[in-house]
Parts: structure tokens; C-alpha cells; sequence
């Protein structure tokens, strides 16, 4: 069987209004255009979808939401649900990222609904897991990696992708090594086939402090099924050397 392409992902954040959205767009879209090594797409702040869905038009990356809710309408104010997302033309949405499971106390439990309700939608759910630095000092990471994606992840509902992203790694410039990540990976792996899921048909990215520097490295290590990258991906020359890198 032929081996999928890594999906090189871009979480933008609470960044850009939408002159600096669609320009970065228009950057990703070129540097996807001149690679076929990889799949591409762009998770802008939700106020500049729509805008980067028109700079997205006829080019090879995908767009994809930072977050949905678990109800698919109703009164719950500032809250996106997936089927808005989809009608922007999304095709990922990310969900459980550790600045809401712990920047906004978000459990396992809501991103289980939440996955559910991107099923129900017809999005590709990218669920993150991660361990806190305090988790790894005292030997529990490899547990709560498991525990959330146990309670995350619905059982075969549909195509998804996990993102183990080390809570400690993120924005701290101190990316996991090839050997953690690596070792993760596999027993993430174990999980999913647990869980009766194909790996080959939900794969596991990494993210945390992805860089043009570590970018190739990362990729080439077992188990890596592509790269959830933050800061770097605003950076279009940055983001461009990632995609690269994926050749």
C-alpha cells in the first residue's frame, strides 16, 4: 500500500486580521503548489475563514477550523459549531489543543461530543493530546497521553487524526526529540488499533515548536503521519522551508 502523505498543518492562533490572513494564504497556497510531497492546510482565527477560504480557491490546501461546539445550533453565545464551519468549506477542524484543555479547562469528555459532532458534519477531527512537563517529571505522561485520547476519540465513527503535541514543547522552542516522539508515537499507534481504528487511516501528527530546522527530521521519524506547527506557520518564508521538508 501506498504510504499517505504527511498533512503539514498550520495553527494560526489569535493571529492575523484579514489582509495578513489571506496574505499568508496566498504564501501557503504557492509553497503547496510547488510540493506534492504533502497535504497542506491552514486553521486561520475564524473571523478570517471565509477570507482565506476565497485566497484558497483552485489550490491544493485545505482549511480548517480552530475549534467547534458539541451542538450543532442553539443558544450558546460566541460559539462556532461544526456544520458553520463546513458551510465556510472547511475540511479539518482541531480539537482538544492543550491552550483550551488547560488554558480553559476543557475535559476529554467535551472533546469526545465535539469529535462526534465533526463526524456529523462531515469534518476530518484532528484531536490533540499532550503531557504537562509536572506529568512527565513524575513518570505519568505515557498515562495521561493514553487516558485522553481513550476519552476523546470516538470508537470508528469516521476518518480523524490525532496531534500529539507534549504541553511542554509548545511555543517553548523545545521541541520533543526524534526518540520521545517516536516512542510515543507507537504506543499511540497501539491505542488507536485498540480502539479497532487503521492507523494507516488516522494519522498521527506531531506539534511543539515545529521549525524549518527540526521539520525534516521529525517527519522522517516512525509513526510521524505529518506536523501540527503554531508560530512557525505565520512565518510564510518559515512555513514554506516546513513544507519543503516534507520532500
Amino acid at each position: 500500500m501506498k504510504k499517505a502523505k504527511p498533512l503539514i498543518a498550520g495553527n494560526w492562533k489569535m493571529n492575523g486580521l484579514r489582509a495578513e490572513a489571506v496574505a499568508l494564504a496566498e504564501s501557503a497556497a504557492a509553497a503547496a503548489a510547488a510540493s506534492d510531497s504533502c497535504d497542506v492546510a491552514v486553521f486561520p482565527p475564524f473571523t478570517a475563514l471565509d477570507a482565506v477560504a476565497g485566497a484558497l480557491a483552485g489550490s491544493p490546501v485545505a482549511l480548517g477550523g480552530q475549534d467547534c461546539h458539541e451542538a450543532e445550533a442553539g443558544a450558546y453565545t460566541s460559539c462556532i459549531s461544526a456544520a458553520m464551519l463546513a458551510d465556510l468549506g472547511c475540511r479539518y477542524v482541531i480539537l482538544g489543543h492543550s491552550e483550551r484543555r488547560h488554558g480553559r479547562r476543557e475535559t476529554s469528555d467535551t472533546v469526545y461530543e465535539k469529535a462526534k459532532a465533526a463526524f456529523r458534519a462531515g469534518l476530518i477531527p484532528i484531536v490533540c493530546v499532550g503531557e504537562t512537563r509536572a506529568q512527565r517529571i513524575r513518570g505519568l505522561g505515557d498515562d495521561a497521553v493514553v487516558d485522553q485520547v481513550f476519552g476523546s476519540v470516538p470508537y470508528a465513527e469516521g476518518p480523524m487524526m490525532l496531534a500529539y503535541e507534549p504541553v511542554w514543547a509548545i511555543g517553548t522552542g523545545k521541541a520533543a526529540t526524534v526518540e520521545d516522539i517516536a516512542r510515543m508515537h507507537d504506543i499511540l499507534s497501539g491505542v488507536l488499533e485498540a480502539m479497532e481504528r487503521d492507523c494507516e487511516g488516522s494519522p498521527i501528527l506531531y506539534g511543539g515548536s515545529v521549525s524549518p530546522d527540526n521539520a525534516a527530521d521529525i517527519l522522517a521519524t516512525d509513526g510521524v503521519g505529518g506536523l501540527l506547527v503554531g508560530g512557525a506557520s505565520l512565518d510564510a518564508e518559515a512555513f514554506g522551508a516546513i513544507i519543503r521538508a516534507a520532500g
